[in-house]
């Protein structure tokens, strides 16, 4: 059996295209823990996301985790689940949907557009799988992820060079590394807070929340914390808060093992017993609301901080379908597409020399 992938068929006049495929984390099926299991599997095997040796490391998921865990999440995404399904999967094919209705109109240009998740379905490997059916012979990568991590956008990026491998004819693909501190996004959070402050009133303090990391991936060079800590001091500046008036902190802590620091659940705590009247809660690390904001965030955090004796929690949802953002995603695009773009790929296929190519290759013995 080949290694290789069976191939579209090709001809010499097919239209070269673009092609851009958006990456998320991911997300099961259903809210089951029928469909959490294989989807907590695939995520917590991937040894970008878990750095413990691979032998001990599948005792303890398979013999602990995978038995008890499931159950728990499918009922945490129960709590969070639309009736178009799963919140980030929403938002993420709503997302392709507007970039690619935006572009169209403002490129001219032959572009597609797919979704790719790294755990779950559609896959990343499915993704391009349509894009090169679709005829693109150069494909954008773009991931999701605002600040880089080695457990989110390298680990993407494995995913799509591992595809490519399959291949027999490559398409030229490049990657979007980061947007932690691109001045569009850092507008368009603090637009999204602005709103928010004009609908709700001015809280009285603002925390931003990240995703968090184990304490050694900052020890190994991993640039996440840095990259959180620049969005939230760009983000403060562009609000004019005070550095006591706001807090970043650290999410999602998994394990006995030291995480980056502050803990949100910490942090939420304290917060509540200082007798914070309004708390304003945003995660500028998420492109789409997901489980980890509904749920643990506006769900978990909420009581958390009332617990403690806070006032009012007001979470402030992630940048989803705000036209400021697909703004953002249009120029990173249009940027990484630089030199794809070139004024001459665009006059050959206006001009039929792809027509032309056809019938040279025929001459020298090409069947399509």
């Amino acid at each position: 059996m080949s290694r290789f992938a069976v191939e579209p068929e090709f001809s010499h006049d097919q239209p070269a295209r673009i092609g851009v495929l958006l990456v998320n984390l991911g997300t099961p099926d259903a809210p089951t823990a029928a469909a959490v299991k294989p989807y907590l599997r695939q995520f917590l095997s991937d040894p970008r996301v878990v750095e413990i040796p691979k032998l001990l490391w599948q005792l303890i998921l398979r013999g602990v985790i995978l038995n008890v865990r499931p159950k728990k999440s499918a009922h945490k995404y129960a709590s969070i689940w639309s009736k178009e399904g799963s919140p980030l999967q929403v938002w993420t094919q709503k997302q392709a949907r507007l970039l690619k209705g935006y572009l169209g109109e403002r490129l001219q240009v032959p572009l597609s557009f797919a979704v790719g998740m790294r755990y779950g379905e559609p896959s990343i490997a499915a993704g391009l799988d349509t894009l090169k059916t679709a005829g693109c012979d150069r494909i954008l990568l773009m991931p999701l992820y605002p600040q880089y991590a080695a457990s989110t956008t390298a680990t993407a990026c494995d995913a799509a060079f591992t595809q490519l491998m399959r291949y027999r004819n490559q398409p030229a693909l490049r990657t979007v590394r980061s947007f932690h501190d691109h001045a569009g996004y850092i507008d368009a959070l603090a637009g999204q807070v602005r709103a928010h402050w004009q609908r709700e009133g001015r809280g009285d303090h603002l925390l931003m929340s990240f995703h968090g990391l184990p304490r050694y991936t900052l020890t190994k060079g991993d640039p996440y914390f840095c990259h959180c800590h620049k969005t939230a001091r760009l983000l403060a500046d562009a609000l004019e808060l005070d550095p006591d008036q706001y807090t970043l902190s650290f999410q999602s802590r998994f394990g006995k093992a030291e995480w980056l620091k502050p803990y949100t659940a910490d942090v939420l705590t304290k917060l509540g017993k200082a007798g914070v009247g309004r708390l304003d809660v945003i995660c500028p690390g998420f492109a789409a609301d997901c489980l980890e904001t509904l749920e643990e965030i506006a769900i978990e955090g909420k009581e958390t901080f009332l617990t403690a004796g806070g006032g009012s929690f007001r979470y402030i949802a992630c940048l989803n379908d705000n036209g400021d953002w697909i703004k953002v995603l249009a120029d990173l695009v249009e940027r990484e597409l630089s030199g794809w773009l070139a004024p001459d790929w665009q006059a050959e296929q206006a001009t039929g020399l792809a027509r032309e190519s056809r019938e040279r290759a025929r001459k020298l013995g090409a069947s399509k």
